[in-house]
């Protein structure tokens, strides 16, 4: 089924595919708004290039947590490039047993920034919280003017979910979360208005595929089902989700 009206890929990749170029062409031809996340600060520069005449498809200043113990020496250039652009990603925190070790260094990297950006007046921010969910929702609660947090792919428990609501947390949600038992659980317990759709491609994949902005209408699909809601009512209230994420 084509949906009507715009659609939206609130945490993508765009810079890393192997041919940014035709992704972001058929983004614009589809009118697809499209938050394009970066790993490092010095990514940011060339994804913004990439991005130019592209109102709907904006690039994020971040610095992934996965990086942090390889990069954060580039935490000058971040507050340096940090009143370019009111979106921050991808950040947090990563306690995964890959990244376990680097915690340390990961949690002083998402301090700071965190405070850079409270001290900027606030920025929207895409949040990474795998195996970590609490020690980033402290560092939220400690930085409470820092913006508007979107966590990213959420797979915290319950309790950790629980109270990333009741700190105003949002959450983007993908196709390959969505068709996991565990995240479509997760889901059903978010407040609809508090739902934001996202790919993570090109690291998500579906079908062995890299999932990309036009894989959205699988997103909003899987939604409908799992609400109940008929396809068109569910897109309309995404647009009207994202519309309050950006409002003042």
């Amino acid at each position: 089924m084509r949906i009507v009206g715009p659609l939206i890929d609130l945490h993508c990749h765009i810079d890393l595919y192997p041919e940014p170029e035709s992704i972001i062409y058929e983004c614009k031809k589809r009118n697809i708004y499209v938050l394009s996340v970066t790993t490092t600060p010095k990514a940011w520069r060339g994804t913004t290039a990439l991005l130019n005449d592209c109102p709907r498809i904006k690039a994020a200043l971040g610095l992934h947590p996965q990086l942090a113990h390889q990069r954060s020496q580039e935490l000058i250039l971040f507050e340096e490039l940090s009143n370019e652009t009111m979106y921050v990603g991808e950040i947090g925190l990563d306690g995964s047993k890959e990244f376990r070790a680097h915690i340390d260094v990961q949690k002083r990297v998402f301090k700071k920034i965190l405070q850079i950006c409270a001290s900027s007046g606030g920025r929207i921010l895409s949040i990474h919280s795998r195996g970590a969910a609490n020690d980033v929702l402290d560092e939220l609660e400690a930085h409470p003017n820092s913006g508007k947090p979107i966590l990213h792919w959420f797979s915290g428990n319950y309790q950790e979910l629980k109270r990333a609501m009741d700190i105003g947390c949002w959450f983007s949600v993908g196709p390959a979360m969505l068709r996991s038992k565990k995240g479509s659980e997760i889901t059903s317990r978010i407040p609809r208005d508090k739902i934001l759709t996202e790919s993570d491609g090109p690291f998500a994949k579906m079908n062995k595929k890299s999932l990309t902005p036009l894989d959205m209408p699988k997103a909003v699909e899987i939604l409908a089902q799992l609400w109940g809601e008929p396809i068109e009512a569910v897109n309309d209230r995404l647009l009207n989700s994202f519309r309050n994420l950006l409002a003042d």
